[in-house]
Order: C-alpha cells, then structure tokens, then sequence
C-alpha cells in the first residue's frame, strides 16, 4: 500500500498512485482514469510512469521474447513494492490468468473495437496494389490480412503508436493495421482510412477496453473502483477472454474474439482461429482455411459469460483449430 493512501481516514480524501507505460497512450489512458477517480470518487492521484521490457524489445516478435505480459511485469511489481496502487491496461495486453496475487478491479466502457486500416496514399486494403508491403506483427492480423489478401506482403511492426505512424509516413509500408481505439483516444481519428467490418478483421479480444488492475488483497480498492466498471462491457470482454484462455491462447497463436449484441436481447460471440504456419507462408501461397464460429446466449452474468466463451472454443476445436501448447500466456 502507498504510505499516502489511508482507507478511512475522513481527513482528507485517499492519495493513489496509478503505475503506467510511458508511452503517449498509456499515459493518456492513465490520465483518463485519474480523472474518472479525482471526479467519482474524490481521491488525489499521482502517476508513476514506467518503461517495460515490451516497450524496449522492438526487433523481435512479441510470441518470440515472452509475449504480452512482457507490457504489464514492470507495473505488477510496482503494485508488490507498493510504490503504486493500481496500474491501467490496454486489456487485450493482459494475460488470460493474472499472476497469484493480482485481479482486475474494474473493466471501463469499451472504446471502438474495430481495426483501422492506415495509410498514406490508399483508402482501404482493396484498393492496395498487387504484392503491397503491410505493417503489423500481430499474428491475428497478419492470418486475417492473408485470407483477405493472399498476394500482400506482411511486415513486422513493433513500437508505440507515434513509432508505428512514423515508420509508416517515412515510406517503410504501404498501409498498416492499428487499434482504431488508440488513435480516436490520442486524437488521430484523421489518419483512419477506413475502418475494417468484424466479417473481415475479427478484433483481439478485449480489443478497446481498458482495465484495471490491483494487488487481490486491496479489498479498499476493488470495492471502490468497482463503481466505475462498465458491466455490459466487462461481462463482453469475459466471454472473449475466456474463448482465448480456452484455447490456450497467446500471441504465438492467431485467435480472434468479439461479441456484438446487447445482453438483453443475447450476445452474439464470434471467434476465428488460423493455423500458426500461415505466418511464414510465402506471398500467394494457397492458406489454409481460417476456422470461424459463432454462438449466440443471454448473458447476465460472468458465469454465463464464460460458458459462453467456453462453448465457442469448443466449436472452434470441433472445426479444426488446435489448443496452443508451450506458447507464452497471453491475450
């Protein structure tokens, strides 16, 4: 516990540290949510900006260094040492299985979901020219890329966002896919040049929402950040985490999954899985078939969200996908 955060003390209201990435969305998604706690919940808030070994390893994969959890070790550290409170993540860069001793608080309203699709000089990906060099180095976005566009040339792409943009501006690709959340956030709606339907770019689970985490035995915490959680979000992204943990799932493994739906009238789950060796499949080479699924269910619950979730990984095996064995934990 930060030595300034004294639960029930009517004195003054409670000082917390929130730990974060130093990149320009971290930092913005930090300062979202300490608005939200100095608004809410009257608290002071202080941020504690970290680099991470995710951020500092840029020349290799992420399936190949220890995966995404590389982004969040630094800042469950901090939570340990008590040098912070809480830490804010980008949940689709949060393991499947937190680390003994952590949990999620709260899961915020979801941002769009969606991929966009980048570029300097074309509109949309049908409109790139034969053999166009694509930046991404996720596996997801890469097999789907190649089910739409056998014939493209898919290059790696690490760095924060501002990196990315700039790699791409300084004529390294002829498009690259990113989050569409992290530029409406930092304000670079403008670079979008469309925006890729679900049928055709299936989001990473828990792709736009932000969550936060804390050391499990802060009780004073989870109970008042749990007043800012959006639930119709939280209970979506549970169902799409749960397909991902169901299948072992990492980023050495392509694995998509989004709900659509209000829960009311039911929530639609959708999942795609890609053979792992379409990733070195040369440009044109036939692929082999993406395995897509989709399951609808009323979902009132986590319980219910996570049978959900566990019933679409059951038909994506059923139609061929493989569970992922010996790969990094990860979204």
């Amino acid at each position: 516990m930060s030595a300034a955060f004294q639960p029930g003390n009517p004195l003054a209201p409670p000082k917390i540290v929130i730990a974060t990435r130093e990149s320009r969305l971290a930092l913005w998604q930090a300062g979202h949510v300490k608005a939200l706690l100095e608004s809410r919940l009257g608290w002071q808030v202080e941020l504690l900006g970290m680099t991470t070994q995710g951020d500092q390893i840029l020349d290799r994969s992420l399936s190949k260094v220890g995966g995404k959890g590389l982004f969040v070790k630094e800042l469950e550290i901090a939570l340990s040492e008590g040098r912070a409170d809480l830490a804010v993540h980008s949940l689709k860069d949060v393991p499947m299985d937190l680390p003994e001793g952590f949990a999620l608080a709260c899961v915020l309203e979801r941002e769009d979901p969606h991929d966009a699709f980048v570029s300097s000089q074309f509109a949309s990906l049908a409109d790139l020219p034969q053999g166009a060099v694509v930046g991404t180095s996720s596996l997801r976005r890469l097999v789907l890329l190649k089910a739409l566009r056998p014939d493209l040339k898919i290059e790696p792409l690490r760095g924060n966002l501002d990196t990315r943009l700039r790699k791409l501006d300084e004529g390294h690709y002829h498009a690259i896919v990113l989050a569409a959340a992290g530029l409406k956030r930092l304000g670079l709606e403008a670079r979008i040049r469309s925006i890729f339907t679900p049928a055709d770019m299936l989001p990473a689970a828990g792709q736009g929402a932000l969550g936060i985490e804390v050391r499990a035995d802060r009780d004073d915490l989870m109970q008042a950040l749990g007043t800012l959680a959006h639930q119709p979000t939280w209970l979506a992204v549970t169902a799409e985490r749960t397909v991902s943990r169901a299948m072992g799932g990492s980023c050495s493994m392509p694995l998509a999954a989004y709900t659509e739906g209000p829960a009311a009238e039911g929530m639609q789950l959708h999942a795609a899985w890609g053979d792992p060796a379409t990733a070195d499949a040369p440009a044109g080479q036939p692929l082999a078939p993406l395995v897509r699924v989709q399951k609808t269910a009323l979902v009132r619950s986590f319980a219910e969200a996570e049978a959900l979730g566990e019933a679409v990984a059951a038909q994506l095996r059923a139609g061929g996908a493989v569970w992922a064995t010996n790969t990094p934990s990860d979204t």
